[in-house]
């Protein structure tokens, strides 16, 4: 894996009112904030933290092109976009981020083998020049969202970086303690009872800040056992200890748990 500078950036970034239905524009915000990055291409997911030092603003509008399994064919430009060939496969949905008539991000996804109920977030690609505006993570929640809406009340993704497994967790997912075939974390959307699905998070489980925290922890441990960047090894280090960053107050679970 490439080595990557690290560094933090204050991003400004203007959003714009939602609509309803399957197209969203971005609610207005505008907000700055530092955020650790790295340049490191990633595998599945996209480096969803990567900051862009040219920030723009950010005029976006979201929609969802079909659910699986009759999703629709999406080309993509294979020099701008990861995963360009994962897009073109029609047994998954997909949705996608727009500014203006660009297509700037896309997420393909498809339901559990075995779980009708659960969803599965595939891949997630966004325009190599247009990372670091906060689109991937828009992107994810606008997704998460019409799949609550529609009734699967669990959507799951596997990550390989702790780049990615922070801006999931940003995104209202949480580490379910589960890694893949391919050691890949697997995150899940509501975020899992804490300390009630057997899974050992260590000792910190009994109450439900620190629960949270040990299973925020747990995850970050699996990275530092593997061969990482300098990006990459920074970043944990600064997370040591830390709480689990707070999800956007579209994270938050409703009184139905959902």
């Amino acid at each position: 894996m490439p080595n990557a500078d690290v560094f933090s950036v204050s991003v400004p970034i203007v959003l714009r009112p939602i609509t309803n239905g399957a197209k969203r524009v971005c609610p207005a915000t505008d907000w700055s904030r530092p955020i650790t990055t790295s340049s490191a291409d990633e595998t599945g997911v996209d480096n969803l933290l990567t900051v862009a030092t040219d920030s723009r603003p950010v005029d976006l509008e979201f929609e969802l092109l079909g659910w699986p399994p009759d999703g629709p064919k999406l080309q993509l430009d294979y020099r701008r976009f990861s995963y360009a060939g994962k897009f073109v496969m029609t047994n998954t949905g997909k949705a996608v981020a727009r500014d203006g008539d660009e297509l700037v991000a896309a997420v393909a996804f498809n339901e559990d083998r075995t779980d009708a109920d659960q969803l599965w977030l595939r891949y997630v690609t966004v325009d190599r020049e247009r990372r670091g505006d906060g689109i991937g993570p828009e992107l994810l929640r606008f997704a998460r969202d019409r799949a609550v809406e529609r009734g699967y009340n669990r959507l799951r993704i596997a990550v390989n970086n702790p780049f990615a497994y922070e801006a999931l967790y940003r995104s209202g997912f949480a580490y379910t303690g589960e890694t893949t075939g391919i050691a890949e974390l697997v995150l899940e959307y509501p975020r899992p009872d804490d300390g009630g699905d057997g899974v050992d998070f260590g000792d910190e489980t009994d109450g439900e800040g620190r629960s949270a925290r040990a299973r925020y922890q747990a995850g970050l441990a699996e990275f530092r056992d593997r061969e990482l960047s300098d990006a990459e090894l920074d970043f944990l280090d600064a997370r040591r200890d830390s709480d689990p960053p707070a999800p956007d107050s579209s994270g938050a679970r409703s009184s139905e748990g959902i």
